[in-house]
């Protein structure tokens, strides 16, 4: 039994770091309350066992202190409706006067939002004064915020030494994202495939070498195939391409013949005239797309081969798309990767989602709870995967 699950909070107040970074529109509705509900087991437990929750989190990027925009007074309403019509209070600050009163006369089976720490700069600055008024507020730390694990803000990283080895721990949600990464990392069962796509190399060097060390296969698809199909002498059209990432694709696939593991391409794609949703589409092999044509999304060829790599895997990671999903005609690659990863699970493989676009895919097709585990934190999740160390979880072992 974990920590958390082990610790009773009767009449302690526990101040839990949340991710509720939620998408908002014009009328500071919320669009998207995935992160909300993610929270929403470690706030119940707290609240069962008598004790009081105090909640921290971020919302966007405000650049010149508070603004009515990134105010989670905005999500007061719908957080009563997720707990059940739980008293939530507010405070419209979240180290002021107010905050420090309403904090200490409230009741076991209250919960407190405080307003957006990102209203302070000190807190995206690791501000150690602004990290110890925030520790002040609570009894206990819980870090249930995977999103920013890999930011060393107040809340996330430095508050954690305010508070005693047996009363800093992980949340639910932060519990399982570690166990599932830590699970692929360093128990995964072989074989162990992971799916990389998204549009640039660049972006994803640090996990793929990482990856040498442990995967058997790598799948690679979306836009970042292209720079590999051109490396290896290919004609790609106009499709996506970093020309000064040739050298680095080149050298990936010489690491990966010496370490044994097996990369896959995809071997044809779904062509477009264009980059648009009412594009002249054909299918083409990748490595001989005709000039004006672009790739935007793997062929079915591409989707059996892939399909016979998954369906024998005992571990999956998939970080990225296979091609543009959000546009009707180029994402049926994405799909038939989703279907096969939820038919391998079926199976007994150990499948984890991460990365923003693969998340955003599988919810929509349906097979988000068809897989083992789908993390909520994109830029965390990369960062762990290239192996990173994360302040916010080193914070917590120290």
């Amino acid at each position: 039994m974990s920590v958390f699950a082990r610790h009773d909070f009767k009449n302690e107040k526990a101040l839990i770091r949340v991710d509720f970074n939620v998408p908002l529109n014009d009328q500071y509705e919320i669009s998207d309350d995935n992160r909300m509900k993610a929270a929403i087991p470690t706030i119940k437990k707290v609240l069962a066992d008598g004790g009081k929750v105090i909640l921290m989190s971020h919302l966007g990027r405000p650049k010149d202190g508070p603004t009515e925009k990134y105010s989670l007074k905005h999500l007061v309403p719908h957080l009563r409706e997720l707990l059940g019509g739980t008293k939530v209070l507010f405070a419209d600050d979240c180290i002021g006067e107010q905050a420090f009163q309403m904090a200490s006369s409230m009741q076991p089976g209250e919960v407190l939002l405080l307003e957006n720490l990102r209203f302070y700069r000190e807190e995206e600055k690791g501000n150690e004064d602004f990290a110890k008024k925030l520790a002040t507020l609570g009894d206990v730390y819980v870090n249930d915020a995977f999103g920013t694990a890999h930011r060393a803000h107040a809340s996330t990283a430095v508050i954690a030494k305010y508070f005693a080895a047996g009363k800093k721990m992980f949340g639910l949600l932060m519990e399982g994202e570690v166990s599932s990464a830590e699970k692929v990392l360093h128990q995964s069962e072989k074989p162990f495939t992971a799916i990389i796509g998204g549009a640039k190399v660049s972006d994803k060097i640090l996990i793929i070498e990482n990856l040498l060390e442990r995967a058997t296969d790598i799948i690679i698809g979306g836009g970042m195939a292209y720079t590999f199909m051109k490396a290896e002498g290919g004609s790609i059209g106009n499709s996506l391409c970093e020309d000064d990432r040739l050298d680095t694709a080149l050298q990936l696939m010489e690491k990966a013949a010496a370490k044994g593991v097996c990369i896959h391409l995809p071997s044809d794609s779904v062509i477009a005239d264009k980059f648009a949703a009412d594009a002249e589409t054909s299918v083409s092999p990748s490595n001989h797309i005709p000039d004006g044509w672009m790739g935007l999304d793997i062929g079915t060829m591409a989707c059996d081969q892939f399909y016979n790599v998954l369906k024998r895997s005992r571990t999956i990671l998939w970080n990225g798309p296979m091609g543009v999903f959000e546009m009707e005609k180029f994402q049926h690659g994405t799909r038939s990767i989703a279907k096969a990863v939820a038919e391998a699970t079926a199976n007994g493989a150990f499948s984890l989602v991460g990365g923003g676009d693969s998340v955003a895919a599988v919810n929509q097709f349906g097979f988000a709870d068809q897989v083992s585990y789908v993390s909520t934190g994109g830029g965390a999740m990369l960062e762990y995967f290239e192996g990173k160390v994360l302040p916010g979880i080193a914070a917590i072992h120290e």
